[in-house]
């Protein structure tokens, strides 16, 4: 079997060690029920894998604390979400039965104890520079059911300059039969999920299943043909072909998923930048449907020309449902992106605009980077860091997974952008919304959390990426409503696990 497309066979070069990994007895979920009423479930209890977006101050290069915004005063945002412990565990702890090979693998060690998260040690294993498969991975397990599960992997790229993808797969007799995730395939110049030296945390379910092969097969829907009985898992990481990468792998987990709280999958639908044409050609729309959004502000922006007033935005909260949240305090600050911007103006604007929000009675505690950027600022702190200590959340743009409740790492949030019936320009076709085992089919099948980022509605045809019509966007909506899929908000999804 080609190592490009799927599960390379083992070589001679693997590298075998001992133990079974450890069980946990499986929590009792809880079923859900549609969106308001959703409001009433009650709240499960996890610890986030990897701290990486948690509540711990961050620290400037120098090892000072942050200046800039001294005169800016808010409450602190709430910490991040509890939820559903996990049902399967491996730590990669002395005595686990993974293995480490593949043709494209210059070394591994499966017994790492140079830079680990958890425990004693991690599971290592260093590219070629040939582009070709290297992989961690375990064949023959007792059968674990993924049923209603999804999988959590905390793992580590030294230095992403030649990584090209990530992927994970499951499957039966010694990968004859297996299902694929390619959760992450790097950009050389957007925002990543994935960055060099930190231990990122990455959620897989079954809505982003990519490739089946053998026996098993994906609907037409999205429904993968069996969720139950995997003996076998694999973690492949792939280079560019110009150079190696290191991956280290610290835990692989599986929990329950979105479904367990939303049979049909939640979608929250979200807005940057204040438009006035949310509140003009999108409001109308959803309120059919009796669907609120979330609307991600710049305080600079509200209340001149094309942006939403004060007033219109504590109606939209006020009197129908939907949530003010924050997305820059300056203009400036939002058309530079905060990777442009020292660590001491992102804090001291983040300080202002929560400060804003609270001032005018806009109770949200989210937020969503400009342009999705949450890399390093130019001083090198990760702006992510800086988001947690004013923010609930924070929301990315970035897609190639749909986001989970709880979250993975909630100050990155997935989120699809970019939707748009216009012809000719930047930008999703609305197809991948609506067509058969598309966004929507695949969230009220598998159950996840589809978070949808727009910006501008237009009566015509849009005329750029960022623009939607009313007409495509009614579409959507309709699309939602169809499938039975409840809409919250971004702060009333989270409410369920904090």
């Amino acid at each position: 079997m080609s190592d490009e497309s799927g599960v390379e066979p083992v070589n001679g070069s693997a590298q075998p060690t001992g133990r079974r990994a450890h069980r946990v007895s499986p929590q009792a979920g809880t079923r859900g029920i549609p969106r308001r009423s959703a409001l009433r479930y009650a709240a499960g209890g996890l610890l986030l894998a990897g701290g990486a977006a948690g509540g711990a101050a961050w620290l400037l290069n120098d090892g000072s604390s942050p200046a800039g915004s001294e005169a800016v005063s808010h409450n602190p945002p709430p910490p991040p979400p509890g939820g559903p412990a996990p049902v399967w565990s491996e730590q990669f702890q002395p005595g686990h039965s993974w293995v480490a090979g593949g043709v494209g693998t210059a070394s591994a060690d499966v017994n790492d104890r140079t830079m680990f998260t958890r425990g004693a040690q991690s599971a290592r294993v260093t590219t070629d520079g040939s582009g070709r498969q290297a992989f961690l991975r375990r064949a023959g397990m007792p059968a674990i059911d993924l049923t209603a599960k999804m999988i959590r992997l905390v793992l580590r790229v030294e230095d992403v300059a030649h990584l090209r993808q990530l992927a994970f797969y499951v499957g039966t007799r010694a990968f004859s039969n297996y299902f694929s995730w390619e959760f992450h395939t790097h950009s050389a110049e957007g925002a990543n999920y994935v960055q060099s030296g930190e231990w990122v945390v990455i959620h897989l379910q079954w809505a982003d299943i990519t490739k089946a092969s053998g026996a098993f097969s994906i609907s037409e829907t999205g429904v993968p043909s069996v969720t139950t009985g995997f003996t076998d898992m694999s973690f492949a990481a792939y280079d560019d072909n110009a150079g190696p990468v290191t991956v280290r792998l610290q835990a692989v987990e599986v929990l329950p998923d979105t479904s367990t709280k939303f049979p049909r999958g939640v979608v929250s639908i979200t807005f940057d930048d204040s438009f006035a044409s949310v509140y003009d050609l999108a409001q109308p729309v959803m309120q059919a449907h009796g669907f609120a959004g979330t609307m991600y502000n710049i305080a600079e922006a509200v209340g001149t020309s094309r942006y939403l007033t004060l007033k219109q935005m504590r109606d939209m909260q006020d009197r129908s449902g939907w949530e003010m949240a924050g997305h820059a305090y300056s203009t400036s600050a939002h058309d530079a992106s905060y990777s442009q911007l020292t660590s001491r103006q992102v804090d001291a604007d983040f300080g202002r605009l929560r400060s804003w929000l609270d001032a005018n009675r806009l109770h949200s505690t989210h937020f969503a980077y400009p342009h999705g950027a949450f890399q390093a600022t130019s001083d090198g702190v990760p702006v992510d860091h800086i988001a947690a200590q004013h923010f609930t959340t924070a929301r990315s743009i970035i897609a190639e997974t749909v986001e989970s409740l709880v979250p993975a790492m909630p100050h990155r949030l997935k989120a699809l952008t970019g939707l748009t019936d216009g012809v000719g320009i930047d930008g999703s076709p609305l197809s991948l919304m609506l067509e058969p085992g598309g966004k929507l089919d695949r969230c009220a099948k598998n159950g996840d959390w589809l978070i949808l980022a727009f910006h501008q509605l237009v009566p015509g045809p849009p005329t750029a990426g960022t623009q939607i019509s009313q007409a495509g966007f009614a579409a959507v909506m309709d699309g939602i409503a169809a499938r039975g899929i409840p809409v919250l908000t971004v702060g009333e999804a989270m409410s369920h696990f904090t």
